[in-house]
């Protein structure tokens, strides 16, 4: 049965990040869309409000009659959730028509001409600029995306007329191997979820075996030095400043944004104008920007789309930006990440005491990659640390955020979430940074409420 003669559609874990942009997806032709999660969030709120149903108990009896109807329904699970889930155990022992994500995102991208943007970091941002240059183009597209578009404030972008769909290519659980695109982007192959691979050589492997999959005579577009070879495709290499097939040059930081001049296999787009923070972030830009002109893109359109560029969500979100004060939010959550994000930080404000509130995501991720957390945390004025948010995980045994901060050379502290806020009330601010792809997000609205009440003082 094809998914989309199904009349409902029930998703378990429909608050992720790539589950709700389906959701939206299905909402928006029309199905019946409902869905469990664990815990209420701003997406979750913001899907509820679109008209979309959302329980936030586990148990088959919350589940609406006509979802278990199993001839008409479709359930769309994540790897993420446990194994001892009711309604999903449910659903499989009832022979109910279950797919992965990733199955449904590869069976609503096969048709298209699919852009999948892969990396252990900078995907979303990618991902989310390549959308917004395609769509503010004579192209168009749709997206199916991993943070929420500002320019858009959603994860979902639909074209009735371009063939040209986006999509964020997850290495978890092997998700984008359900992809076969036209256009792939490797940004990153840095060690990340060990617990999936074990060890970063099975990681690699796994990126090699997704870029094989791009369609003959497709284009693979990946940082330079990563070992990616693929045959049958067209390959091109990007980079900061090193010299590769799109690389910038003349990069400048100018009242805290990046210009510089492109260059690529036919010559140089000169006097380019990022509107989006970060030195990072320009070579984000370089490779949804070398994804665009490979497509078809033209050098007016790539202008104005740079320069019009908001950002996405929790990617270095300016929260407050002031002479006196600045709030930034990011979902940096892996060594190279906090890296990047607070280097980026410290060369727009050199001068400026920045500190850093940082949460640990995951037991596994904190054990194996302690070392680097301390390293990239160093690099702040004030370091906090909170509790490891556990997402799918069970504790382990002498794994706690006490094990970073014995590898740091600065002084930092541990709180918990409820002594924090007071902690941010009784502390000089200048520039401070959250960090981490848990809960932390939501703290942002009061530490952003107390920044602001300091700011009229």
């Amino acid at each position: 049965m094809n998914i989309e003669d199904f009349k409902n559609i029930y998703f378990v874990g429909i608050g992720g990040i790539g589950m709700s942009a389906i959701a939206r997806y299905f909402h928006a032709i029309g199905k019946n869309v409902y869905g469990y999660d664990k815990t209420k969030t701003i997406l979750t709120g913001e899907l509820e409000k679109e008209g979309i149903g959302i329980v936030f108990h586990d148990g088959v009896q919350h589940i609406p009659e006509i979802y278990l109807n199993k001839n008409e329904t479709l359930v769309v699970y994540t790897p993420a959730i446990p194994a001892n889930h009711e309604q999903l155990n449910y659903f499989n022992k009832e022979n109910f028509h279950l797919m992965k994500r990733a199955q449904v995102l590869g069976f609503l991208s096969d048709s298209l001409n699919g852009v999948g943007i892969a990396g252990t970091h900078g995907k979303t941002t990618v991902s989310t600029l390549t959308a917004h240059i395609f769509k503010t183009s004579a192209l168009g597209c749709n997206a199916f995306l991993g943070g929420i578009s500002r320019n858009y404030n959603t994860n979902l972008l639909l074209s009735k007329t371009s063939p040209w769909v986006v999509l964020e290519a997850d290495e978890f659980d092997r998700s984008f191997l359900q992809l076969h695109p036209q256009v792939a982007v490797v940004t990153s192959m840095d060690a990340d979820h060990l617990d999936i691979y074990g060890e970063k050589e099975e990681l690699e492997k796994t990126f090699q075996a997704y870029v094989r999959q791009v369609k003959p005579n497709g284009h693979l577009v990946y940082k330079k030095g990563l070992p990616l070879a693929p045959k049958g495709i067209n390959l091109y290499s990007y980079s900061l400043e090193e010299e590769a097939d799109f690389y910038a040059r003349n990069l400048k930081l100018v009242q805290g944004y990046y210009q510089f001049d492109l260059v690529h296999p036919n010559g140089c787009i000169t006097g380019l104008k990022l509107s989006y923070p970060g030195r990072i972030n320009v070579e984000n830009a370089i490779a949804a920007s070398a994804v665009a002109l490979l497509c078809g893109v033209n050098k007016e359109e790539l202008q104005l789309a740079l320069a019009s560029f908001n950002g996405v969500r929790r990617r270095f979100d300016y929260r407050i930006k002031s002479e006196k004060l600045v709030f930034i939010d990011d979902y940096a959550h892996h060594p190279k990440e906090l890296w990047e994000s607070i280097s980026s930080v410290k060369a727009i404000y050199p001068d400026k005491k920045i500190t850093g509130i940082f949460q640990p995501h995951l037991y596994t991720r904190t054990r194996d990659f302690a070392e680097g957390f301390a390293e990239s945390l160093d690099l702040l004025d004030d370091i906090i640390l909170l509790d490891i948010y556990p997402a799918r995980e069970l504790p382990i045994a002498g794994i706690n955020s006490g094990i970073i901060l014995e590898k740091m050379k600065k002084a930092g502290r541990i709180c918990s979430k409820e002594e924090l806020i007071e902690q941010i009330r009784q502390s000089e601010i200048e520039v401070l940074l959250t960090l981490g792809a848990g809960d932390i997000d939501k703290l942002v609205e009061p530490i952003e409420l107390i920044l602001n009440q300091r700011l009229k003082c």
